[in-house]
C-alpha cells in the first residue's frame, strides 16, 4: 500500500496489525518474538522523518518495534479499536506518547475513532454554553478549541477542567490495559508546565500539565521527559521530508534531531526494562 503525499514526500509503507483496522507506519514487523510497541501521535508516528525514534530504538535494542502510534492520534484510537489493544497489550514493552486533551470525545464534543483531531459534532452542553457559536465551519479540535478560548475565555476555563479530567480517565483506561512494564514519554520543546490553561506554542501536548501526570502514577512504570535541547530545535527541518506545500505542518513537528535526542533518552529505560521482563537481575 502506498499513499504518494507529492514530491518530496516519504512513504510510510502503512500496514495493518492483528485485526486493527487502523493504519501504522510500516513496513510491517515480525511480532512472532518480543517486541516493543510504540502509541502516540504524529510525533511518534515520525511524520517526515525518515528514520523516527521508534526505528532508532529497534536499531539499538536489537529488538522489533512496532510503531503503532498514528497521524493525529490520542487514546480514543486505541480505546476503540480492540485489535490494535490486544497487539500493543502483548509487547515486552509499551511506549506511550502523552498527546494532547484535544484529541478526546467528551461531554462537549466528539472525535472521529481514527483521525482524533476531527471534529465531528458539539453535544448540547456545549451549544448551551456557546450559543453564539456556529460550529458548521469547524472540521478540527485545535481549530474549535482556538475558538472557543478566544469566544470566552471564562467560559472557556469551565470546558477546559472537563477536558482535562476525561483526558486523565481516558489516559488511566489506556494504561490500564497495557502490559505491566510501560513507560510514558512526554516529548515537547518545554518541561510539562505546573499548570496548563492555554495551547502551548510549540509541538508539546496541548494542554496537559504536571498534575494530570501525577494523576496516572500507578498506571506506568517510567516517565521519561524529552525535552528538545536548543541544538535540536535549532536543526528545524533538516533531515525532514515533505512536499514544499508542507512546510509549515513540518515545522509545527519534531525534526530529526530531536528524534535522535528521543531515542537516546529511550534506549536505556527501555531496554532496563526488556531485561526485566526477560527475567533479568538488576545491577
Amino acid at each position: 500500500m502506498h499513499l504518494d503525499a507529492g514530491a518530496g514526500a516519504l512513504d510510510y509503507f502503512p500496514c495493518r496489525y492483528g485485526a486493527s483496522k487502523a493504519l501504522f507506519r510500516g513496513p510491517a514487523r515480525d511480532l512472532s518474538r518480543a517486541y516493543v510497541a510504540v502509541l502516540g501521535g504524529s510525533a511518534s508516528f515520525g511524520k517526515y522523518v525518515a528514520r523516527p525514534y521508534p526505528a532508532l530504538l529497534e536499531q539499538a535494542l536489537g529488538l522489533p518495534v512496532a510503531n503503532l502510534a498514528a497521524q493525529n492520534a490520542g487514546p480514543d484510537l486505541y480505546l476503540s479499536d480492540p485489535g490494535a489493544l490486544k497487539i500493543a497489550a502483548g509487547a515486552a514493552v509499551a511506549v506511550v506518547q502523552v498527546t494532547g486533551v484535544e484529541g478526546v470525545s467528551n461531554p462537549f464534543y466528539t472525535v472521529h475513532a481514527r483521525r482524533n483531531d476531527r471534529f465531528l459534532a458539539a453535544t448540547p452542553d456545549l451549544r448551551a454554553l456557546y450559543p453564539q457559536v456556529d460550529f458548521t465551519e469547524i472540521h478540527f479540535t485545535r481549530h474549535l478549541l482556538t475558538v472557543l478560548r478566544r469566544t470566552d475565555p471564562q467560559r472557556f476555563a469551565k470546558l477546559l477542567t472537563v477536558l482535562q479530567q476525561t483526558w486523565v480517565a481516558r489516559m488511566q483506561a489506556l494504561l490500564a490495559r497495557l502490559p505491566g512494564r510501560c513507560v510514558l514519554v512526554w516529548l515537547s520543546d518545554a518541561p510539562p508546565p505546573t499548570r496548563a490553561d492555554e495551547p502551548g506554542e510549540g509541538f508539546g501536548p496541548w494542554l496537559v500539565d504536571s498534575r494530570m501526570l501525577a494523576a496516572l502514577q500507578g498506571r506506568f512504570t517510567r516517565l521519561v521527559e524529552v525535552v528538545a535541547s536548543p541544538a535540536a530545535l535549532a536543526e528545524g527541518a533538516t533531515g525532514m521530508h515533505f512536499p514544499e506545500t508542507e512546510m509549515q505542518q513540518a515545522r509545527a513537528l519534531p525534526g530529526a534531531a530531536v528524534h535522535a535526542e528521543a531515542a537516546d533518552r529511550l534506549v536505556p529505560e527501555v531496554a532496563l526494562l526488556v531485561g526485566m521482563e526477560k527475567g533479568a537481575t538488576l545491577r
